[in-house]
């Protein structure tokens, strides 16, 4: 078995690298999967399927995965440098513009071409290079390593809360805290409480100020206060953070307005940079929640993955994801997590090479008969934020069988007659 970025291997505990001192420990280690058997439940709709099933289905995985490896090249690097060009120009021009943005087409003009900046930025850029996909190229410019991306969460806090956990344990509940973020009720096997009546007004608040959200969950908060992650990790992460927002205030908020107050719209520069990151931060949400909760997506209890072999990790990445349908623009601002279902079989494979993968992945899934969720944005969506809102109330009380309910009554049992003396 291949040890590759991302997937379930075995793992000592040990450090994570960063240049702002994140925490030390990872938690919880990653599972070694096994080479034979499976385990003793699998999901509903992997039910049907065999152990040998299984383990060709990994095997023909596998096999794309090397061949796409394999292939990487020249093609493959003047992609993602030409989309960097491009984003760093609009990130430049949209600035420039909104030095002149007192003029409405200049602020519109100007909002919008940061706005996609961003996106690409984030979304294409940002997400891929830190899952490594471009790590085979050795250019220490576009390298997990040392890139540092335009969201208020250090990129190293994210490598190990998403590339870590939430890869490791894509949608089994108790270990990714991805589901639900921690605050909201994403799935009905998680117990209701009464603050999840608030699921659509948190939602609401989230997704203009996604970047904030991501951030505070990155801290692992409940972590610190179940005594797996400690106060002196918290401090740690607490002072990367700290840095990072700086960074951040100073460009977004200080040096791109006050270069506008000479030319006399520095008000609206500063609403400009502060609406190209809301826009960037609900587009962002909006693709994140379209890529593991809408219908058809599955969560998985930890029985399921007891004893996971290398096709049943697949199995899991494929049933707990769901891609977007659209057209090749649609793919490259959502960073090509509209082959959500491929990334997640494969996160370190180039992101530029998903749409010729997703056809085989397509076909394997219904020669195994097992299901592949994907629709248009406006669908997904819809269906994301129908399930914010259904699992805010309360689960409804489970009815009894027919059988049960339309069962004839005993009749009552006569009264003894007292036995005198007995009391």
């Amino acid at each position: 078995m291949t040890a590759t970025t991302n997937r379930p291997i075995a793992a000592p505990t040990g450090a994570r690298a960063s240049v702002d001192g994140p925490a030390t420990t990872i938690r919880p280690r990653k599972p070694i999967l096994a080479a034979t058997g499976g385990p003793s439940k699998r999901p509903a709709a992997a039910a049907h399927l065999s152990d040998a099933d299984v383990e060709r289905l990994g095997q023909e995985l596998d096999a794309i995965r090397d061949r796409i490896i394999a292939s990487r090249g020249a093609k493959d690097a003047a992609y993602i440098r030409r989309v960097i060009r491009i984003q760093r120009t609009l990130e430049v021009a949209g600035r420039a513009t909104l030095l002149l943005s007192r003029k409405k087409t200049a602020f519109v003009a100007g909002t919008a071409m940061l706005s996609v900046a961003k996106i690409l930025e984030n979304m294409e850029i940002g997400h891929n290079v830190l899952h490594g996909q471009w790590d085979w190229m050795r250019d220490p410019d576009i390298h997990s390593t040392t890139w540092e991306w335009d969201f208020v969460t250090p990129a190293a806090a994210w490598k190990h809360t998403h590339n870590d956990l939430h890869h490791t344990w894509t949608n089994v509940l108790g270990k990714d805290k991805d589901v639900g973020y921690s605050t909201l009720r994403m799935a009905d096997d998680q117990p209701w409480r009464p603050f999840n009546i608030l699921n659509p007004a948190i939602n609401g608040i989230l997704a203009p100020f996604f970047e904030w959200g991501i951030a505070i969950y990155d801290l692992e908060l409940e972590a610190v206060q179940n005594g797996e992650k400690s106060k002196d990790d918290l401090k740690k992460d607490l002072k990367a953070l700290g840095r990072k927002v700086v960074r951040q205030f100073t460009k977004d908020y200080a040096a791109t307005p006050l270069a506008a107050v000479p030319f006399g719209s520095g008000k609206q520069a500063l609403i400009g940079t502060f609406t190209a990151n809301a826009v960037r931060n609900v587009w962002a949400h909006s693709v994140i929640f379209c890529g593991h909760f809408p219908d058809g997506v599955d969560t998985f209890s930890e029985e399921e993955i007891e004893g996971e072999t290398r096709g049943d990790w697949y199995i899991r990445q494929m049933l707990g994801s769901a891609n977007i349908s659209g057209s090749k623009l649609m793919h490259i601002m959502t960073g090509n997590l509209s082959h959500q279902i491929e990334h997640h079989c494969f996160p370190d494979l180039p992101s530029n090479r998903y749409g010729e993968v997703a056809v085989e992945v397509r076909e394997i899934c219904q020669r195994y008969g097992l299901p592949y969720t994907t629709g248009p944005i406006h669908r997904q969506v819809g269906q994301a934020w129908a399930k914010v809102f259904r699992l805010a109330l309360p689960p409804r009380p489970k009815s009894l069988p027919k059988n049960v309910v339309n069962a004839p009554v005993p009749p009552r049992r006569a009264a003894l007659p007292m036995v005198a003396g007995v009391r």
